[in-house]
């Protein structure tokens, strides 16, 4: 069974037998939440609706959401870790809880005409075994062995966590808050004010006791047990009762209502389907795996070193093109310094499976391959390629020289310290972490405090370029945070212009916003004449003489686009959408010819904040443009 199927089969479990509304997924970039880089797991959309607010589509909900999941990325290299991955979830808002939702995941992982097929005899269970706050988790300990016992499979929970010494029928074990609550920031003590969670249930899937570690592995004499890392289980889906919140006093109250959050990880119920230890032996990661062995003449599963560059490359050009696609680029800040640190990292092992060269071309060219099965609409490939060869060329001049450096320490035995490493990073582009993982690889020693250091370098550097940047700009920066809102309505303004000017096939592939700038990125084949810039602009500015009203509406999102509203990165927004219209009051006077029937000027699907007249912008200028890739044309604009 593919990964397709397997994703087609859940959600038309729930849908169709449980009574669940298919949602859409969340982009993996949400916009205006500075509390993550990415979406990580499919609840964060939900947290309003999880607190008590009504969803439109119902109390039952289902998806499959993409995510990228940082802290893995260091883990990549061995047969099972992602840094993108799909989760597979159904959630429960206030409706049903542990006595229904255990019962039914069990059902679609066992059942062969409608779920997965598994043997239940593979599967073991573990619970939370309580602390001072919240008492262990007895109520799904008595659910999971009614559950076993209705298969004929006696259950009992284990006296033990180690599997070897665990009782004859133990299939329920019980961990503490480190393995068995979830809340996006860890366990209770780890979570801030305000932050929701609970106590979960976790379902493994069992190898079997044949299963045989590696000679080398570092589990080899260690007892085993459901929950290790050793390979023999995996962890396949997670039911987490969401029904606490950490309130001022530093406990945890109940929330008004009670929650489910399934999670269940798309690649890795595709393994234990199909009975595959190694995740990149799976169809959706074979296609990146098999152009990787024609580029480079090399064979998966022909030597560790091997092995372990290739499943880099593939991991990390998969997960690029993801991040590509949901409009971010390679810089040194928050998402876009992850991309590029995938990319380079990708790039590095690329030339050790290229003989130690890098040119242009040296990734692998995925551009036959089928990227439409995925819930996210992603880039054409020539799009994704462009955006990964301008970072290649960027890094290809400096990698040579950083490796020379790097290795020449290496060989005389100084210890590489935060300094060094900052200073490799400044002048040749090796993120930190890539010049840790190359001396670890190359028996390298790094410095106890290196991390530590670099970031304080960084963090220095950084004030420096700030401060510079104050002094050219006199005072420009005073108030940033109100520039940065002039500048978001600035966007659509801008936007609306372009259509008029040059056509309605203009659409916005990328913004970013500064105290100082806005960057704005639209399809376009070629860059505007001197005429066709005066004429945008000219527009822009006129349209905040008349200082047009900037109101806002919440609507479902296909009555937002019925309305004429432009919705840009439409995965990225729930069902219920706030949609801004500028213009389109009573006092507007409709003498621009961009002004539509209606009397507004825009109207676009957006997560704000904007100002609340066009009056408190200021005058615009377009500063210069770019074209940054085939059919994309990049306009700079200030205040």
């Amino acid at each position: 069974m593919n990964t397709c199927e397997i994703r087609k089969r859940y959600l038309n479990y729930f849908t169709n037998l449980r009574g669940h509304k298919k949602i859409s997924p969340a982009s993996l970039v949400l916009e205006n939440d500075s509390t993550t880089l990415f979406t990580s797991s499919g609840m964060q959309p939900l947290v309003p609706y999880l607190l008590g607010s009504p969803h439109p589509d119902g109390k039952r909900l289902t998806n499959s959401q993409p995510c990228i999941r940082t802290q893995d990325i260091n883990e990549v290299g061995d047969n099972r870790h992602l840094t993108f991955f799909e989760m597979l979830g159904n959630w429960s808002l206030g409706d049903y809880f542990k006595s229904q939702q255990l019962p039914f995941i069990f059902e679609f992982l066992v059942n062969q005409e409608y779920g997965l097929g598994l043997d239940p005899r593979r599967l073991y269970v573990s619970v939370f075994e309580g602390n001072e706050e919240v008492e262990k988790d007895y109520a799904s300990i008595g659910i999971w062995k009614e559950i076993f016992n209705s298969y004929d499979i006696p259950a009992e929970e284990s006296l033990t966590l180690d599997i070897g010494s665990a009782n004859r029928n133990a299939r329920i074990f019980a961990y503490p808050a480190s393995k068995n609550w979830w809340s996006r920031s860890g366990p209770p003590e780890q979570m801030p004010i305000g932050e929701i969670g609970g106590p979960d249930s976790e379902i493994f899937y069992d190898f079997g006791a044949e299963f045989k570690l590696h000679e080398n592995s570092k589990f080899k004499d260690k007892p085993c047990h459901i929950n290790c890392d050793c390979g023999r289980f995996i962890e396949i889906g997670n039911s987490v009762f969401i029904q606490y919140k950490k309130n001022e006093v530093g406990g945890l109250s109940e929330l008004p209502q009670k929650n489910v959050d399934f999670g269940g990880g798309l690649e890795r119920l595709s393994m234990v389907v199909n009975n595959q230890q190694d995740v990149f032996m799976l169809d959706l990661m074979q296609r990146f795996v098999r152009p990787i062995e024609a580029k480079y003449n090399v064979t998966y599963l022909s030597s560790p070193k091997v092995d372990t560059s290739i499943r880099i490359v593939a991991d990390h050009l998969r997960a690029s093109a993801m991040i590509i696609s949901s409009g971010v680029t390679p810089s040194n800040k928050e998402a876009g310094y992850v991309l590029r640190r995938l990319i380079r990292r990708a790039v590095f092992h690329a030339s050790l499976l290229h003989g130690g060269h890098v040119e242009r071309g040296i990734l692998p060219d995925i551009a036959n391959l089928e990227l439409d099965d995925y819930p996210i609409q992603l880039k054409p490939w020539n799009e994704i390629k462009e955006v990964l060869e301008n970072e290649v060329g960027k890094f290809e001049k400096t990698l040579a020289t950083g490796l020379v450096k790097l290795r020449k320490r290496i060989y005389n035995k100084q210890i590489i310290d935060g300094k060094f490493a900052f200073d490799l990073y400044q002048s040749d582009g090796f993120p930190f972490e890539l010049t840790e993982e190359i001396a670890k690889s190359e028996s390298g020693v790094i410095a106890k405090d290196a991390l530590l250091v670099f970031q304080k370098e960084f963090k220095k550097h950084r004030e420096i370029s700030r401060t510079s940047v104050a002094g050219m700009f006199k005072g420009g920066l005073a108030d940033q945070e109100e520039r940065t809102i002039r500048l978001h309505t600035v966007a659509h303004l801008l936007q609306s212009s372009l259509r008029h000017v040059l056509g309605k096939h203009v659409s916005q592939k990328g913004q970013h916003i500064t105290g100082e700038r806005l960057r704005f990125d639209f399809s376009h084949q070629s860059k505007l004449t001197e005429d066709q810039l005066k004429e945008v602009e000219d527009m822009i500015n006129e349209a905040i003489n008349q200082d047009l009203v900037v109101t806002k509406q919440e609507m479902p999102k296909h009555e937002a686009i019925k309305q004429g509203a432009l919705g840009f990165f439409l995965e990225r927004y729930p069902e219920i959408v706030s949609v801004y219209t500028i213009g389109g009051d009573a006092n507007t006077s409709a003498n621009l010819s961009a002004f539509n029937s209606d009397g507004w000027f825009s109207k676009e699907i957006c997560n704000g904040p904007h100002v609340a007249r066009t009056s408190e912008i200021g005058h615009v200028r377009i500063k210069k443009q770019e074209k940054i890739g085939d059919g994309v044309i990049r306009l700079y604009v200030t205040l």
